[in-house]
């Protein structure tokens, strides 16, 4: 992991990676840029064969701190620059804005920022801050992408289902009007406080459906299979995982006040199990993909949702 994060600073406890420019405060977006190590642009330039043929059609996006070659584009391909990014989010949330987090991976070709939304919400007794999670790639690979992402503050695990009432993500692609785009997506806001009131009616239901022991050990081992040809050694790992799966239902401080055996204590446990678990196999990228599920949203804890919801 530690290759693939370039900069980037965070607030309050050290982030997952452990690297980066620890601050105090979370930054308005003139420091939050410097701080990210973001204050740079994003250029481009034609792009030749060996032998000194002009390549039709093309271009090299290049950074101008260091001319490094972030990626290989088509010509009708626009750049959306990292102080655009902020810009954008300032203009969304408003005047003193605080960014949480933000930063380069890939050497620059993806950038993150990460701020808070002004508007704190109590839903079921419980504070759920959401954050506005902005993300651009500069070498053609993704488009930009903006997302509302849910957190229960008690435990820092995120709650950002896939609800069919509401969206919680807005993307465009590099091309056409850049800017009349990035003006259509302040509409966001508009989207945050949907998603967000969906997901409050969504929460009372999922605390009103009991579970039975028998279905909280059912729904464990449909989203934690095991294959009748599986080895001994995985059978004994996945065994472990149901095992730490159900420990933080049934005995994780923060759920013992959430109305006993129900859908919503078992949502909030697959989160904490997804977010939190170390895994059993680590992959180089591994620390990288948890952070992008802030924006994507997380497999296991959608599928779990989605098991319940069949009930």
């Amino acid at each position: 992991m530690a290759a693939n994060v370039e900069s980037m600073f965070y607030t309050r406890t050290k982030p997952w990676h452990g690297l980066g420019v620890q601050v105090r405060e979370a930054p308005e977006s003139k420091d939050a840029l410097r701080l990210a190590g973001l204050d740079w642009k994003v250029y481009q330039r034609e792009v030749y064969t060996d032998s000194g043929i002009k390549i039709e059609g093309y271009r090299a996006n290049v950074r101008n701190t260091d001319n490094k070659v972030l990626g290989v584009v088509t010509e009708r391909y626009k750049i959306v620059q990292n102080e655009e990014a902020f810009s954008f989010t300032d203009a969304l949330l408003g005047k003193g804005v605080r960014y949480e987090t933000a930063g380069s991976l890939q050497e620059g070709k993806k950038v993150w920022l990460l701020a808070r939304l002004p508007k704190e919400y109590i839903i079921s007794g419980e504070q759920i801050s959401p954050y506005l999670v902005f993300s651009n790639s500069h070498d053609g690979s993704a488009a930009v992408r903006v997302a509302v992402t849910p957190i229960r503050v008690v435990c820092n695990n995120t709650l950002n289902l896939a609800l069919s009432t509401a969206k919680r993500s807005w993307a465009m692609v590099h091309t056409g009007n850049i800017k009349g785009k990035i003006h259509e997506a302040q509409e966001t806001l508009f989207m945050a406080e949907n998603y967000m009131s969906k997901l409050g009616k969504e929460f009372e239901e999922l605390k009103r459906q009991k579970l039975s022991e028998r279905q909280v050990k059912e729904y464990i081992e449909l989203l934690l299979p095991l294959e009748k040809t599986t080895s001994l050694v995985t059978a004994k790992n996945v065994k472990k995982l149901r095992d730490d799966l159900r420990a933080r239902y049934y005995d994780a401080p923060d759920l013992q006040d959430v109305g006993g055996n129900n859908a919503y204590r078992f949502i909030n446990a697959v989160s904490d199990f997804a977010t939190h678990n170390e895994p059993l196999r680590r992959t180089a990228n591994y620390k990288e993909n948890l952070f992008m599920r802030t924006m994507d949203g997380n497999p296991m804890i959608d599928r779990a949702y989605q098991i319940v919801k069949a009930a």
